[in-house]
Protein backbone atom coordinates (compact mmCIF):
# COMPACT_ATOMS: atom_id res chain seq x y z
CA UNK A 1 0.00 0.00 0.00
CA UNK A 2 1.25 3.48 -0.86
CA UNK A 3 2.44 5.31 2.24
CA UNK A 4 1.26 8.71 3.37
CA UNK A 5 4.06 11.21 3.63
CA UNK A 6 2.40 12.73 6.68
CA UNK A 7 3.67 9.75 8.67
CA UNK A 8 7.31 10.54 7.87
CA UNK A 9 7.28 14.34 7.99
CA UNK A 10 9.81 16.05 10.19
CA UNK A 11 9.76 19.81 10.63
CA UNK A 12 13.52 20.20 10.29
CA UNK A 13 13.65 18.28 7.01
CA UNK A 14 12.83 19.31 3.46
CA UNK A 15 9.70 18.26 1.62
CA UNK A 16 11.02 17.51 -1.87
CA UNK A 17 9.20 16.89 -5.14
CA UNK A 18 11.29 14.92 -7.65
CA UNK A 19 10.43 14.91 -11.34
CA UNK A 20 11.58 11.55 -12.64
CA UNK A 21 12.94 8.44 -10.93
CA UNK A 22 15.65 7.70 -13.46
CA UNK A 23 19.33 7.45 -12.55
CA UNK A 24 19.71 11.04 -11.32
CA UNK A 25 16.25 11.26 -9.74
CA UNK A 26 16.73 7.98 -7.87
CA UNK A 27 20.22 8.95 -6.69
CA UNK A 28 19.19 12.37 -5.40
CA UNK A 29 15.75 11.43 -4.14
CA UNK A 30 17.02 8.23 -2.56
CA UNK A 31 20.02 9.90 -0.93
CA UNK A 32 17.82 12.63 0.53
CA UNK A 33 15.34 10.00 1.76
CA UNK A 34 18.19 8.16 3.50
CA UNK A 35 19.03 11.45 5.23
CA UNK A 36 15.46 11.73 6.53
CA UNK A 37 13.96 14.18 4.05
CA UNK A 38 10.44 13.69 2.70
CA UNK A 39 10.50 12.62 -0.95
CA UNK A 40 7.67 12.54 -3.49
CA UNK A 41 8.44 11.30 -7.00
CA UNK A 42 6.41 11.93 -10.15
CA UNK A 43 6.83 9.14 -12.70
CA UNK A 44 5.16 7.19 -15.49
CA UNK A 45 2.35 4.87 -14.25
CA UNK A 46 4.21 1.65 -15.16
CA UNK A 47 7.25 2.63 -13.11
CA UNK A 48 5.06 3.87 -10.26
CA UNK A 49 3.60 0.40 -9.76
CA UNK A 50 7.03 -1.24 -9.83
CA UNK A 51 8.57 1.12 -7.28
CA UNK A 52 5.53 0.99 -5.00
CA UNK A 53 6.06 -2.77 -4.83
CA UNK A 54 9.81 -3.08 -4.40
CA UNK A 55 11.13 0.35 -3.38
CA UNK A 56 14.53 1.76 -4.34
CA UNK A 57 17.99 0.23 -4.33
CA UNK A 58 21.07 2.46 -4.15
CA UNK A 59 24.54 0.93 -4.43
CA UNK A 60 26.68 3.67 -2.90
CA UNK A 61 29.48 1.41 -1.72
CA UNK A 62 32.29 3.35 -3.44
CA UNK A 63 31.56 6.33 -1.16
CA UNK A 64 33.97 5.59 1.68
CA UNK A 65 32.23 8.11 3.93
CA UNK A 66 29.26 5.75 4.22
CA UNK A 67 31.44 2.88 5.48
CA UNK A 68 29.30 0.09 4.04
CA UNK A 69 29.77 -2.77 1.61
CA UNK A 70 26.04 -3.26 1.15
CA UNK A 71 23.58 -1.44 -1.08
CA UNK A 72 20.84 0.60 0.57
CA UNK A 73 17.27 -0.62 0.07
CA UNK A 74 14.64 2.06 0.63
CA UNK A 75 11.27 0.53 1.43
CA UNK A 76 8.17 1.86 -0.38
CA UNK A 77 6.77 3.21 2.89
CA UNK A 78 9.74 5.61 3.14
CA UNK A 79 8.81 7.67 0.08
CA UNK A 80 5.84 8.55 -2.10
CA UNK A 81 5.61 8.05 -5.85
CA UNK A 82 2.69 9.32 -7.94
CA UNK A 83 1.73 8.97 -11.63
CA UNK A 84 0.74 12.62 -12.07
CA UNK A 85 1.78 16.03 -10.87
CA UNK A 86 -1.77 16.74 -9.73
CA UNK A 87 -1.78 13.76 -7.37
CA UNK A 88 1.77 14.43 -6.18
CA UNK A 89 0.92 18.00 -5.20
CA UNK A 90 -1.57 16.66 -2.65
CA UNK A 91 1.47 15.79 -0.51
CA UNK A 92 2.67 19.41 -0.51
CA UNK A 93 3.41 22.13 0.11
CA UNK A 94 6.96 21.48 -1.04
CA UNK A 95 10.16 23.32 -0.22
CA UNK A 96 11.83 22.52 -3.54
CA UNK A 97 11.43 20.40 -6.66
CA UNK A 98 14.26 18.53 -8.39
CA UNK A 99 14.08 18.55 -12.16
CA UNK A 100 16.01 15.47 -13.27
CA UNK A 101 14.56 14.81 -16.72
CA UNK A 102 16.35 14.50 -20.06
CA UNK A 103 16.52 17.79 -21.95
CA UNK A 104 14.36 16.47 -24.79
CA UNK A 105 11.54 15.95 -22.27
CA UNK A 106 11.71 19.49 -20.87
CA UNK A 107 9.17 21.18 -23.16
CA UNK A 108 6.49 18.55 -22.63
CA UNK A 109 7.12 18.47 -18.87
CA UNK A 110 6.76 22.25 -18.60
CA UNK A 111 3.47 22.20 -20.47
CA UNK A 112 2.18 19.80 -17.84
CA UNK A 113 3.43 22.05 -15.04
CA UNK A 114 1.93 25.32 -16.23
CA UNK A 115 -1.59 24.67 -14.84
CA UNK A 116 -0.04 24.10 -11.39
CA UNK A 117 2.50 26.93 -11.47
CA UNK A 118 1.18 28.62 -8.32
CA UNK A 119 1.48 25.41 -6.29
CA UNK A 120 4.97 24.53 -7.47
CA UNK A 121 8.01 25.36 -5.30
CA UNK A 122 11.31 26.65 -6.70
CA UNK A 123 12.83 24.09 -9.06
CA UNK A 124 16.47 23.00 -8.86
CA UNK A 125 17.38 21.99 -12.41
CA UNK A 126 19.84 19.08 -12.49
CA UNK A 127 19.49 18.37 -16.21
CA UNK A 128 22.44 18.63 -18.59
CA UNK A 129 22.51 21.37 -21.20
CA UNK A 130 22.43 25.14 -20.91
CA UNK A 131 18.86 25.98 -21.91
CA UNK A 132 16.65 24.09 -19.45
CA UNK A 133 16.77 26.72 -16.72
CA UNK A 134 15.78 29.43 -19.19
CA UNK A 135 12.86 27.30 -20.34
CA UNK A 136 11.70 26.76 -16.75
CA UNK A 137 11.98 30.48 -16.01
CA UNK A 138 10.02 31.31 -19.16
CA UNK A 139 7.22 28.91 -18.28
CA UNK A 140 6.98 29.36 -14.51
CA UNK A 141 8.79 32.60 -13.71
CA UNK A 142 12.46 33.42 -12.96
CA UNK A 143 11.89 33.14 -9.20
CA UNK A 144 10.97 29.47 -9.68
CA UNK A 145 14.33 28.28 -11.04
CA UNK A 146 17.65 27.43 -9.39
CA UNK A 147 20.61 26.50 -11.57
CA UNK A 148 22.26 23.17 -10.75
CA UNK A 149 24.76 20.76 -12.25
CA UNK A 150 25.76 17.15 -11.60
CA UNK A 151 29.22 15.77 -12.27
CA UNK A 152 28.82 12.54 -10.29
CA UNK A 153 28.49 9.47 -12.53
CA UNK A 154 25.45 7.27 -11.84
CA UNK A 155 24.64 3.94 -13.49
CA UNK A 156 21.09 2.63 -13.80
CA UNK A 157 20.62 -1.12 -13.39
CA UNK A 158 16.83 -1.02 -13.58
CA UNK A 159 13.81 0.92 -12.39
CA UNK A 160 14.74 2.52 -9.06
CA UNK A 161 18.03 0.60 -8.98
CA UNK A 162 21.20 2.68 -9.34
CA UNK A 163 24.92 2.39 -8.67
CA UNK A 164 27.28 5.21 -7.79
CA UNK A 165 30.11 4.88 -10.32
CA UNK A 166 32.18 7.99 -9.63
CA UNK A 167 31.57 10.51 -6.86
CA UNK A 168 32.44 13.97 -8.16
CA UNK A 169 29.67 16.14 -6.74
CA UNK A 170 26.87 18.56 -7.48
CA UNK A 171 26.81 22.32 -7.89
CA UNK A 172 24.08 24.75 -6.90
CA UNK A 173 24.15 28.36 -8.06
CA UNK A 174 24.15 31.07 -5.42
CA UNK A 175 21.69 33.94 -5.48
CA UNK A 176 18.38 32.22 -4.76
CA UNK A 177 16.95 32.40 -1.20
CA UNK A 178 17.00 28.58 -1.05
CA UNK A 179 20.49 28.02 -2.45
CA UNK A 180 22.44 27.77 0.80
CA UNK A 181 19.78 25.64 2.50
CA UNK A 182 19.81 23.21 -0.44
CA UNK A 183 23.59 22.94 -0.39
CA UNK A 184 23.50 22.17 3.33
CA UNK A 185 20.76 19.54 2.93
CA UNK A 186 22.41 17.82 -0.02
CA UNK A 187 25.86 17.87 1.51
CA UNK A 188 24.32 16.33 4.62
CA UNK A 189 22.97 13.57 2.37
CA UNK A 190 26.51 12.73 1.15
CA UNK A 191 25.85 14.26 -2.28
CA UNK A 192 29.07 16.31 -2.09
CA UNK A 193 27.43 19.64 -2.87
CA UNK A 194 28.99 23.08 -3.21
CA UNK A 195 27.76 26.60 -3.92
CA UNK A 196 28.82 28.36 -7.13
CA UNK A 197 28.67 32.16 -7.48
CA UNK A 198 28.11 32.24 -11.25
CA UNK A 199 25.37 29.99 -12.69
CA UNK A 200 26.20 30.23 -16.38
CA UNK A 201 29.87 29.43 -15.93
CA UNK A 202 28.88 26.43 -13.82
CA UNK A 203 26.50 25.10 -16.49
CA UNK A 204 28.82 25.74 -19.44
CA UNK A 205 31.80 24.08 -17.74
CA UNK A 206 29.73 20.90 -17.37
CA UNK A 207 28.59 21.24 -20.99
CA UNK A 208 32.22 21.24 -22.15
CA UNK A 209 32.97 18.04 -20.24
CA UNK A 210 29.99 16.39 -21.94
CA UNK A 211 31.24 17.46 -25.37
CA UNK A 212 34.77 16.10 -25.04
CA UNK A 213 35.17 12.91 -27.12
CA UNK A 214 31.52 11.84 -26.87
CA UNK A 215 30.28 12.99 -30.32
CA UNK A 216 33.51 11.89 -32.03
CA UNK A 217 33.36 8.49 -30.34
CA UNK A 218 29.77 7.98 -31.49
CA UNK A 219 30.43 9.08 -35.07
CA UNK A 220 33.60 7.01 -35.53
CA UNK A 221 32.63 4.08 -33.27
CA UNK A 222 35.80 4.56 -31.24
CA UNK A 223 36.46 4.71 -27.52
CA UNK A 224 37.47 8.00 -25.93
CA UNK A 225 40.96 6.58 -25.36
CA UNK A 226 41.27 5.78 -29.06
CA UNK A 227 40.12 9.29 -29.99
CA UNK A 228 42.70 10.95 -27.74
CA UNK A 229 45.45 8.61 -28.96
CA UNK A 230 44.99 9.86 -32.53
CA UNK A 231 46.82 13.19 -32.94
CA UNK A 232 44.40 14.41 -35.62
CA UNK A 233 41.32 13.63 -33.54
CA UNK A 234 42.93 15.05 -30.42
CA UNK A 235 43.50 18.33 -32.27
CA UNK A 236 39.87 18.25 -33.41
CA UNK A 237 38.73 18.00 -29.77
CA UNK A 238 40.97 20.91 -28.72
CA UNK A 239 39.72 23.04 -31.61
CA UNK A 240 36.12 22.26 -30.62
CA UNK A 241 36.73 23.41 -27.05
CA UNK A 242 38.45 26.58 -28.22
CA UNK A 243 35.52 27.42 -30.47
Amino acid sequence: MQSSISSIKNSDKLNVLVFGAGAIGTYFGGSLALAGHNIVFVEQPKMVEQLRERGLRLDLTIDERRQTKDAFVIEPRSFVIEPSLESALKFGPFDVALFALKSFDTAAALEGMKPFAEKLPPILCLSNGVENEQAIAGALGPEKVIYGTVTTAIGRRGAGDIVLEKLRGVGVAAGHPLSEKLVSAMDGAYLKCRLYPEPHGMKWSKMLTNLIANPTSAILNMTAAQVFADKRLYKLEIDMLAE
